[in-house]
């Protein structure tokens, strides 16, 4: 089984998600204690898309994520560089284009969509800064972005329980639902390494995104990230 570290080898990262496809949604599901599924509501919701948009779901994995978006009508291309991830989502979603590729390296021409997002991903990606330029470059002048991703709590008696249930009791937990508990030793300490709210807000910014704002979900264990291209 493989285990990814902080540096974020892609090869290595990609590898580690190919163990864990199978029951990845499942175990994000249990270890997020069923929240997963109302941060994917508050996505679908800030990205508003609208019928007959394009819109980019970088990270998507089984594509799981884009499956509110295909329901709004729009032309959801699911995006992912684990092989075992794309696999598995063929299996469950085979109406889904799901399509592999690289966030700092994305297979698509200038301005193609309407719309990005990436949720629970970005922070797996080895540079950053290379994925939210190349996110911006794909979409059209005025398009979309949003970001789902672990933060910072602003609570600081919740911040230090989080901390703790990030490094102690997700491992075990990991461990009784997953096919590579090791994975998520990995995945709490990207999450810990993480930048907050305001430093994400600045990368995103250095990239060239304009109309940067956040919103906490989960007293700040999620934030929403959202920005525009701009217009030409």
């Amino acid at each position: 089984m493989s285990r990814a570290d902080l540096e974020k080898q892609p090869q290595a990262v990609a590898a580690m998600f190919d163990d864990v496809a199978a029951k990845y949604d499942l175990t994000n599901d249990v270890l997020s204690l069923g929240q997963t599924r109302m941060w994917r509501r508050a996505v679908a919701h800030a990205l508003d898309v609208r019928p007959g948009e394009r819109v980019l779901d970088l990270g998507a994995g089984t594509g799981t994520s884009s499956l509110p978006f295909a329901e709004a009508g729009a032309e959801v291309v699911p995006c992912d560089f684990s092989l075992g991830m794309l696999r598995e989502g063929k299996k469950r979603h085979p109406e889904l284009p799901l399509t592999a590729g690289d966030a700092t390296r994305l297979p698509f021409a200038d301005g193609v969509f309407d719309a990005a997002t990436i949720s629970f991903a970005l922070r797996n990606v080895h540079d950053t800064g290379a994925a939210l330029r190349e996110m911006l470059r794909v979409v059209r002048p005025g398009g979309r972005l949003v970001i789902c991703e672990f933060s910072h709590p602003t609570y600081r008696p919740l911040r230090t329980v989080y901390t703790e249930y990030l490094m102690r009791a997700l491992p075990p937990v990991a461990k009784s639902v997953s096919s590579n508990p090791d994975a998520y030793v990995y995945l709490a300490e990207s999450i810990r390494a993480w930048p907050d709210q305001k430093g994400l807000a600045g990368r995103l910014k250095d990239a060239g995104w304009a109309q940067v704002a956040w919103r906490n979900l989960t007293g700040g264990i999620v934030a929403l990230h959202r920005g525009r291209k701009p217009e030409a």
